[in-house]
């Protein structure tokens, strides 16, 4: 979607928004993505969507509003007595955070969180939506897990998704989708929000794994790219359909290679901002 040969009217909105958000040094500025992975025309590109619509056309999302939750902070490892401090997350006491994975090369986990979610917060802005980022590189530390929560909470969110990156053993390679369990304990409730956060994490997956071309996780998940857990605070704590989406593991040297591309990362956006429209708008 993000290579110049693909570009069509359909998604010339997007591009201006991608192009606007790239540094003049930007490899992706130029279309270019790591040789593995191909160019695709996109269900955007392809037919008429409200992905990108026309400045005359009404914004699809106009009065929804999307929280998006960065995963870690790159300061975290200066805050360690911070961020260890444990929180209650209704199953257990975690730690308020943590300093996030890396690639083997040194780009961060935290880096990576908050690039893709900015990009996806232009791309849902632009279909209409009211967008707010847990945290956006203004904080010396976290935010710890349970406020992560409470801000998609307070917001009012139709859909919050956390985006991280995994930092499982080389040749673990994908994406997986981390969906809420079912909990009902001490102050975790998720009984009313598990069922929409399913359909939102299966939206997301079809459409990351379409934009991105990139398969669901060939070591969590059962090659289904969804996950569900109750041992996470930021989704037990959630009283808004929410998912984590571990964009890729970024400890093997393949999927680092498409992590750390300005232009894949454009595409990891799209997909997540596309999979949230389309959960949104189902459920018009």
């Amino acid at each position: 979607m993000v290579v110049v040969a693909a570009l069509v009217p359909a998604c010339a909105a997007a591009w201006l928004v991608w192009d606007a958000t790239s540094g003049p040094d930007d490899p992706g500025r130029n279309g270019d993505l790591p040789q593995n992975v191909r160019p695709h025309r996109s269900a955007a590109a392809s037919a008429p969507s409200s992905a990108a619509p026309s400045s005359g056309a009404a914004k699809p999302l106009a009065g929804k509003v999307v929280v998006l939750d960065p995963g870690h902070n790159a300061q975290n490892s200066r805050h360690t007595s911070e961020i260890n401090r444990l929180v209650d997350i209704g199953t257990a006491r975690k730690e308020c955070d943590t300093t996030g994975t890396a690639t083997n090369a040194g780009y961060a986990e935290a880096v990576f969180t908050l690039d893709v979610s900015r990009r996806a917060r232009a791309l849902l802005e632009a279909r209409g939506a009211t967008v707010r980022l847990t945290y956006d590189g203004d904080r010396a530390y976290g935010p710890c897990i349970d406020e992560r929560a409470r801000i998609g909470n307070k917001a009012k969110a139709d859909a919050v998704v956390s985006v991280h990156g995994d930092g499982s053993a080389a040749g673990n390679r994908g994406f997986h989708v981390i969906l809420p369990a079912p909990v009902h304990r001490g102050i975790a409730d998720t009984r009313t929000i598990s069922g929409p956060s399913k359909l939102l994490g299966t939206a997301l997956k079809r459409h990351f794994a379409a934009e991105t071309g990139t398969r669901p996780s060939n070591y969590i998940g059962g090659g289904t790219g969804l996950d569900v857990r109750r041992d996470l605070g930021g989704l037990n704590l959630s009283t808004r359909p929410k998912v984590l989406i571990e964009c890729g593991n970024m400890r093997d040297p393949k999927d680092a290679v498409l992590m750390t591309s300005p232009a894949w990362r454009q595409r990891a956006a799209e997909g997540i901002a596309d999979g949230i429209s389309a959960f949104l708008e189902d459920r018009e």
